[in-house]
């Protein structure tokens, strides 16, 4: 009789021995034991009785199914079929994925500007892209695609879908989406463009203020941001505060998300990640140093901020660096390894999740605002009746010499107030947030609560880091 050999145990090998089919049938199922009993238990052994089972498919289908199709093509397919039963984020990267996700981490790419992921078999925007054709027409986050120019996409694997959706500039696309409250379908008749995907962009708000927006995590981010930080004071010493705002960020690299974080932290712990393999449990710390000086921060975070987006947000909550405002974050916090199998082919593996400083986990939890503020359409309930004391004859000049406030001198200031709001009510309040703590502290730094780290494994390694999001078209 037979004894189970090496073989069976799972290593990276086996994988460059199951080529011919007749040699994955010998390999696999012609194994038995001495006096018919298995082995003991073992983690490293492979079951025998499912191994049978999948090449008595594999030989079914290779044999008997109507099309003729190779044998590299049925494991490519037991492949992706593996993969993808994992969780929503792991994925088999064939040679156009794979370019795919590069392109995305770099920052172009051809499409409509979406970021997706699978959920019970449809095709879920987990955000639109700032500026594309997608966020333009008017497809939201949370808006579940169920057909691509009228294909359906149920059960579609993600690549294929992602695929359908890129395309060369100005061709035209049709995308139909269920969204939550509408009984409708929804048809949008989309332009594909070039995707240019401007990681960092930056305003002031009246004046003193200064307004970061993250679209993505790139490689650059965190020196972008840095780099941006630094111009604005040297430019304005005088500023007051700043806002951050990551909502619909989908993520990205997480070394930009550590990277991000530390331009407003002075040391500590960023993040840490834990998995099963050793070089999976690391930790990412800030260097002393905060950029801003303790400047007022506030972050704003919805249900289209993940991944890395959710690093930031964590670490500068735990660490009581910023306020959190908006509503609760997305709820990934796993990490993906991009694994090369090839030359152009890869899986992207869930490999690790990862954890707060104060040791939370936000996996299907999400980062929980300390300010709630939902994204709404705000109306004045009446208008200014447009008549002050400075505006009537022979009124009174200030005693102190003061500058006298006019109607049209308060409309005017109010318009730019009015405009934010009406185009967006939660920039208004983190605006008005960053005015009030301003006053509270009057100049004087905020203090910086200590944050105990939790535990993590021994014998950090640091290892390069890889993008741990991709499913964008």
């Amino acid at each position: 009789m037979f004894r189970a050999v090496p073989l069976f145990r799972l290593n990276a090998s086996i994988l460059t021995r199951l080529v011919a089919p007749g040699a994955l049938l010998g390999l696999l199922v012609s194994g038995a034991w001495a006096d018919d009993k298995p082995p003991a238990a073992d983690a490293g052994l492979l079951p025998l009785e499912e191994l049978r089972t999948f090449t008595r498919v594999y030989d079914h289908v290779r044999n008997g199914y109507v099309d003729e199709i190779d044998d590299a093509k049925l494991l490519e397919y037991a492949i992706k079929g593996m993969i993808g039963e994992l969780d929503p984020h792991s994925a088999y990267l064939d040679k156009d994925a794979f370019a795919d996700l590069q392109a995305s981490t770099s920052g172009e790419f051809g499409g409509i500007g979406l970021e997706v992921s699978i959920d019970e078999g449809y095709v879920k925007v987990v955000t639109p892209i700032d500026e594309s054709p997608s966020a333009k027409a008017g497809i939201f986050s949370g808006d579940v695609v169920i057909r691509i120019d009228d294909k359906p996409v149920k059960g579609m694997d993600l690549n294929k879908a992602v695929n359908l959706m890129r395309g060369p500039k100005n061709s035209p696309i049709k995308i139909t989406v269920m969204r939550e409250g509408v009984d409708q379908p929804l048809d949008f008749e989309l332009m594909r463009d070039i995707i240019k995907v401007q990681s960092v962009r930056t305003r002031i708000l009246e004046q003193d203020y200064f307004y970061i927006r993250l679209a993505q995590f790139q490689l650059d981010t965190g020196k972008d941001v840095a780099k941006k930080l630094r111009e604005q004071l040297k430019k304005n010493p005088q500023t007051k505060g700043v806002i951050l705002d990551l909502r619909n960020n989908p993520g990205g690299v997480l070394q930009a998300s550590v990277e991000v974080a530390d331009a407003f932290l002075d040391g500590g712990q960023v993040v840490y990640t834990q998995g099963r393999l050793d070089n999976s449990n690391i930790g990412y710390n800030a260097e002393a140093g905060d950029i801003t000086n303790n400047l007022p921060l506030v972050v704003l975070i919805n249900d289209g901020s993940a991944s890395a987006s959710e690093i930031v947000a964590g670490a500068l909550q735990d660490h009581k660096r910023a306020v959190i405002m908006g509503t609760r974050s997305f709820g990934k916090g796993s990490v993906q390894s991009v694994i090369p199998i090839s030359n152009d082919r890869a899986i992207k593996l869930t490999t690790a999740l990862y954890y707060t400083p104060n040791g939370r986990s936000i996996q299907a939890q999400g980062i929980e605002p300390d300010v709630d503020v939902e994204r709404v359409e705000v109306a004045a309930i009446q208008k200014s009746l447009g008549t002050t004391e400075a505006d009537l004859a022979r009124h009174l000049g200030n005693s102190k010499g003061g500058e006298e406030s006019t109607s049209k001198d308060r409309a005017n200031k109010r318009i730019s107030s009015a405009e934010l709001l009406k185009e967006d009510n939660q920039l208004h309040e983190a605006l008005n947030l960053l005015k009030g703590l301003n006053i509270f502290i009057q100049g004087s730094p905020l203090a910086l609560a200590p944050v105990e780290a939790a535990p993590i494994a021994p014998d950090i390694v640091v290892q390069p880091e890889l993008p741990d999001e991709g499913d964008s078209e």
